[in-house]
């Protein structure tokens, strides 16, 4: 772990990924949401700029983020990106292909060689690149074989138009079969992003954060804050601006009674550490340490700013583990 200590990137905290050479800071941007061609563009442009000025270096993206239509928010993070030319070899931008994308046979989901070069190839020109720092496969294929997507993420790093590969949402048994294709092939594999949060604990269950671990692989995690249960925003009920308000997520259905008391203790467990909910949650995250950056997104540039402020206080005493453990059994 490195804490700078000098100019825009003071306090931020930069863990390795894995075994590489390559540090990634504690919490990064994700562009998932918010990003899109009904966005409002100054508050995408502030929300990047208010990220990158908190040491932010990581932002990462997926060739199907954006709405109404798949690359918008490529689209839009490239139109960004042009007035901080200079600042680009202090980025470190990421991109995935696997899900619909495109019509045809050739850009529905799947792992091919044919779908994930000519994506990338769109996604570079959407952010007007010449090279990402990390490429994902961003869901697994059961009908390519894992030989055919490994060599076609490999040969994107052999013409640099990507520095490292990763995959995302795949298990344990996933990543350890492609894992072995990519230590043969001598491919920079560094990273696994899957979703993981308090209230969604699937890779312990699996054992990929100890797989990932014991092997190298860093974690970027995304759904850190549980599609916002774990903030300030449903303690006392649901707001109709909100995204179980709108009906635009499909974990409405928990936030029941339960779910609300459980939320209610969890807060007060932040309260005494001197954090948000959304603080402590983050740092409950970063307390595991096969996790290398929890992948935030936003709406606006203060959520940003409170969110990478969980990096003050990282350390959880035993008892605040013990009491975390308790309120999430309610």
């Amino acid at each position: 772990m490195y804490i700078a200590n000098s100019g825009r990137y003071q306090g931020m905290v930069y863990r390795r990924c894995g075994t590489s050479g390559l540090k990634l800071p504690a919490v990064s941007l994700g562009l998932w949401r918010n990003f899109g061609a009904q966005g409002n563009y100054a508050n995408m442009e502030a929300m990047v700029h208010t990220a990158f000025d908190l040491g932010i270096t990581h932002f990462d993206l997926a060739n199907n983020y954006g709405h109404p239509y798949n690359g918008s928010a490529e689209e839009n993070f490239g139109r960004i990106l042009r007035d901080m030319r200079g600042y680009r070899d202090e980025m470190c931008i990421s991109t995935k292909a696997g899900y619909d994308m495109w019509e045809g046979p050739y850009g529905d989901r799947n792992g091919s060689r044919k779908y994930l070069i000519a994506s990338l190839d769109q996604s570079l020109k959407r952010m007007q690149l010449d090279y990402v720092d990390i490429f994902y496969h961003h869901i697994y294929d059961p009908d390519t074989p894992a030989e055919e997507t490994a060599l076609a993420l490999d040969q994107i790093v052999r013409q640099g138009k990507a520095l490292y590969v990763g995959i995302s949402n795949y298990n344990r048994e996933q990543t350890a079969a492609i894992r072995q294709i990519f230590r043969e092939l001598h491919t920079p594999f560094i990273i696994n992003q899957p979703s993981y949060s308090m209230l969604n604990r699937w890779i312990e269950d699996d054992h990929l954060d100890e797989y990932a671990q014991e092997n190298g692989i860093g974690l970027a995690v995304f759904s850190p804050l549980y599609q916002g249960f774990l903030t300030d925003k449903y303690l006392h009920g649901i707001p109709q601006d909100s995204r179980v308000g709108r009906g635009e997520t499909w974990l409405g259905d928990q936030l029941d009674d339960a779910m609300r008391a459980r939320l209610q203790k969890l807060n007060e467990i932040a309260a005494g550490r001197g954090q948000t909910l959304s603080q402590t949650a983050l740092a409950w995250i970063l307390h595991n340490p096969a996790v290398t950056t929890v992948l935030v997104g936003a709406s606006r540039p203060e959520q940003i700013t409170e969110n990478a402020a969980c990096i003050r206080n990282l350390d959880f005493s035993a008892e605040e583990i013990a009491l975390i453990e308790d309120a999430l059994r309610q």
